[in-house]
């Protein structure tokens, strides 16, 4: 692989490409896709029909027992779904090379069409351990600053292409109107401008201008179309608990308002250039998303006139009405391009296969869908002839690096909302004689990063990943005089100048995160109410996935700061704690009072939320 230096150097070194110069260097990427279909029919003319099939299929690595089959079954993709790394470990060079490992099966194929890898690097490269891990996009959309999340998602790219990976399933553009929803998080707010705005933001940080820069992967704009508008009830239970509660349910709304509400992320995406998007678990009214060729065809490519190609949802089909057989014909007919499966790849290469025989599926929906697939391989330079598909191991200088961790630390300052701050208490003075801190989250980066983080889940524990937490960042920020104590329950705050209590959610992603209360956990009440009886200043900081029932400490503490899920970078926080930047981010969500007000969408009749959409105290 060739690398232009000079884009080396912007990403990987101290600085990176100015604002000014990346909008100076755009062009439109109307029909580029397109543009490369002379190519792309010639090599569909040399194509079997059994190579077309397995172009069409993306099967999870964890469950492919044998690596050849992407030589058997021409496969077109491979993942890496939640919590599946490869089997050597969970470092950069075990990525790396098991990537390598991968994409050198195309070139025993007759054809040496290569993989697409597609990978949840949702909020950095947050699989891998010693990645930098962003805010989630719940915190972005608080920063009102669509080049700040376009730096966040180019640094992402460089992290992703450093172990050869070239596709991330991000941005997800929904836009969630009930915070009890566990993928909240996942979304830049409540409106459909803020989806717009981050969402094709977000794109132009992937992919930037050229899809065949080697610096940037293909994006994703997900989860088409509606997933936040899931009604409460209606989604599918994940084993026990409340799991399920919302999470692939139903979006019971006339066309005009799932237009209105849920359609902006993906009109922008498409303005900038998006080469793939994925359908939602969900159904529409009843239909299942991947089945409905209104959505698919007649809406997305016909109406919108997206040229890339469409992924399903992992294991999506599997909940559609129907055998299995009946699941592809459904989804395949509607518009589906490409199947993610985990384990069941080879019994839908054989369908598909039989479907089109059959005639049950055309072949010219078959190579419509190749056709597509195709386009983008060609835009991203894959199929170059000389170049090598393998991993750009320079790229490994950059990986981490105090570069990139700087521009994640800017965006935590910037998604922070202080949403109280009587007594003057913030900014604090870093000259205090003691500030004593507490709170399970307090010294925990598992907590501070959220679900997708390593694993699917997530995870709690200081040492999930590499990172600063806020404890650490305290530390590290406090002058040589000042003394800093800690304790999880907030026993022996008495006597210190300030308490900084640290509260929030453990980490969760979809289905497992639904929840029927979005009360706080007695032990984050507990140590406000522990703390606030030693009588000093305190300071909350909460860590959350969404806007949580804080009627039980707000009133306790002397400041308040929404912090959302930052990621790895805990100094972003002390930099506006401390006074050395201002709180500037505006809530993204509306805040409620009560249960009661749930759900609670700016707009609503009779608005009366805790803090409105858009509140944020600067200081």
């Amino acid at each position: 692989m060739q690398i232009n230096r000079r884009k080396f150097i912007e990403v990987s070194g101290l600085t990176l490409v100015s604002a000014a110069m990346m909008k100076s260097q755009r062009r439109s990427r109307a029909g580029g896709l397109k543009d490369q279909d002379v190519k792309v029919r010639a090599l569909l003319s040399q194509m079997t029909l059994e190579e077309k099939v397995g172009q069409m299929i993306q099967a999870n690595h964890k469950n492919l027992t044998d690596p050849s089959e992407i030589e058997k079954y021409f496969l077109g993709s491979v993942l890496s779904g939640g919590s599946s790394d490869p089997k050597t470990g969970n470092g950069l060079i075990d990525w790396t090379d098991h990537y390598d490992s991968l994409q050198s099966r195309t070139q025993n194929t007759r054809l040496k069409i290569p993989l697409l890898y597609g990978i949840d690097a949702v909020h950095g490269h947050s699989n891998v351990l010693g990645a930098v891990i962003f805010p989630h996009n719940i915190g972005l959309g608080c920063t009102r600053n669509p080049k700040l999340v376009e730096r966040a998602a180019q640094v992402t790219a460089a992290e992703v292409r450093a172990t050869g990976i070239n596709w991330t399933f991000a941005p997800c553009v929904t836009v969630p109107r009930d915070e009890r929803w566990g993928r909240s998080y996942e979304g830049f707010g409540e409106t459909p401008e803020l989806a717009r705005m981050m969402g094709e933001a977000a794109v132009r940080g992937y992919q930037g201008d050229d899809l065949s820069d080697p610096l940037r992967i293909l994006a994703c704009a997900k989860h088409w179309i509606g997933d936040g508008g899931t009604k409460y009830g209606t989604g599918r239970k994940l084993g026990g608990g409340e799991g399920g509660i919302m999470d692939r349910g139903d979006v019971p709304l006339p066309e005009s308002e799932l237009r209105r509400i849920h359609m902006a992320g993906y009109v922008s995406a498409i303005q900038a250039g998006v080469g793939t998007i994925m359908p939602s678990y969900s159904s529409w009214n009843g239909v299942k998303c991947s089945g409905s060729k209104r959505l698919l065809t007649e809406i997305l490519k016909d109406e919108l006139k997206f040229d890339g190609f469409l992924i399903s949802d992992y294991d999506a089909i599997n909940e559609m009405p129907g055998d299995y057989k009946t699941q592809i014909e459904t989804s395949v007919n509607a518009g589906m391009d490409m199947f993610m499966v985990s384990a069941r790849y080879r019994e839908l290469y054989d369908l598909l296969l039989k479907l089109a025989q059959e005639k049950q599926v055309a072949m010219s929906r078959i190579d419509d869908a190749v056709t597509r697939i195709l386009r983008v391989k060609f835009a991203m330079g894959l199929m170059e002839p000389g170049r090598s598909n393998l991993a750009e191991r320079k790229l490994h200088a950059s990986f981490g690096s105090a570069a990139h961790r700087e521009v994640a630390r800017e965006c935590v300052r910037a998604s922070l909302v202080l949403l109280k701050n009587e007594r003057r208490v913030l900014p604090v003075s870093k000259k205090l004689q003691r500030i004593h801190v507490a709170g399970k989250s307090a010294d925990d980066i598992g907590n501070q990063c959220g679900g997708w983080t390593i694993s699917w889940q997530g995870k709690s524990g200081a040492n999930t990943t590499g990172g600063t937490t806020i404890l650490k960042a305290i530390q590290e920020t406090v002058s040589p005089q000042t003394r800093v104590t800690f304790s999880v329950d907030g026993s022996d705050a008495a006597g210190a100048d300030l308490a900084i209590v640290v509260i929030g959610e453990i980490p969760y992603a979809e289905m497992v995160g639904d929840r029927t209360t979005l009360e706080l956990a007695p032990e984050d009440v507990a140590v406000v109410e522990q703390v606030k009886q030693a009588g000093i200043p305190l300071a909350v900081v909460l860590l959350s996935g969404r806007p949580m029932i804080i009627d039980k400490v707000i009133d306790k503490a002397d400041a308040f700061v929404a912090a959302w899920l930052p990621g790895t970078e805990g100094r972003g926080i002390t930099d506006v704690l401390f006074g050395d930047y201002k709180f500037t981010g505006r809530l993204s969500f509306s805040w409620p009072r009560s249960m009661d007000q749930i759900p609670i969408n700016v707009g609503d009749k009779d608005y009366d939320p805790l803090f409105k959409f858009g509140f944020g105290l600067s200081c």
